[in-house]
């Protein structure tokens, strides 16, 4: 086994005044030749943004793009036509392909809103747009994993234009978790999004991130109540 520890604090930061943002890799005007990415996973943003406002209309190209609400709603728009709210515990899919443009807004007009953005480079381009988005029940992911992302024919979760699997997990305090690859040749990429665990000897914190690599099962226990995102991508 390989690791590469992401401390939270490490992270980019960039404060626009109506988002906050912290960045695990390279992001915009945030630079660092050791960030460039995590195999094919290429952007972890952890953003805070401000009542009644969000991301104006702008373009994406041959990218998977995955929205996951902590807190608060976001209002979403694009140019296929949909127009929805993704609220806390819902989960967004999109595949960019041969292009489309969006927008991203706080829903609310008086509570923040939390919400990672994820991307991941797409195993085919330039494929049709595509939108999706689906609520997963809190109770499926307690003290075990929930998938909610995976290849385009895998059941029950929702599919992107790649060979990644995102699973969550909520676990209780001293709950030991296994997890095996998917597939050979991915790593795995863990981030913490509340609490704390140990694995390999490595003990996590909030909105740490830990690569993995050259293993095919890991195992982990949370040293308090913790909620995690684990995301199994290919590395080339």
């Amino acid at each position: 086994m390989k690791k590469i520890y992401h401390q939270a604090d490490s992270r980019g930061r960039a404060d626009h005044g109506w988002l906050l943002s912290k960045h695990t890799f390279c992001f915009a005007n945030y630079y660092n030749p050791e960030r460039m990415g995590f195999g094919l996973l290429r952007v972890i943003n952890d953003d805070i943004g401000q009542p009644g406002m969000g991301f104006g209309r702008h373009p994406h190209k041959n990218m998977e793009i995955i929205s996951i609400p902590l807190a608060g709603a976001l209002r979403h728009q694009d140019s296929m036509g949909n127009e929805d709210v993704i609220r806390a515990g819902e989960v967004q899919a999109m595949s960019a392909g041969s292009g489309i443009t969006h927008s991203e807004f706080n829903a609310s007009n008086d509570d923040e809103v939390h919400f990672l953005q994820i991307w991941v480079q797409p195993k085919q381009i330039d494929i049709t747009p595509r939108y999706n988005q689906r609520l997963f029940a809190a109770k499926e992911r307690q003290n075990r994993w929930q998938t909610i992302v995976a290849p385009d024919d895998s059941p029950g979760a929702l599919g992107i234009n790649q060979d990644a699997w995102f699973s969550l997990a909520d676990l209780a305090a001293v709950t030991e978790l296994s997890y095996e690859r998917k597939r050979h040749g991915n790593g795995l990429y863990l981030f913490i999004l509340n609490g704390a665990v140990t694995i390999d000897a490595q003990h996590l914190q909030r909105r740490d991130g830990l690569g993995i690599t050259e293993a095919e099962k890991i195992s982990l226990t949370a040293d308090s109540q913790a909620e995690l995102l684990l995301i199994d991508v290919p590395m080339t």
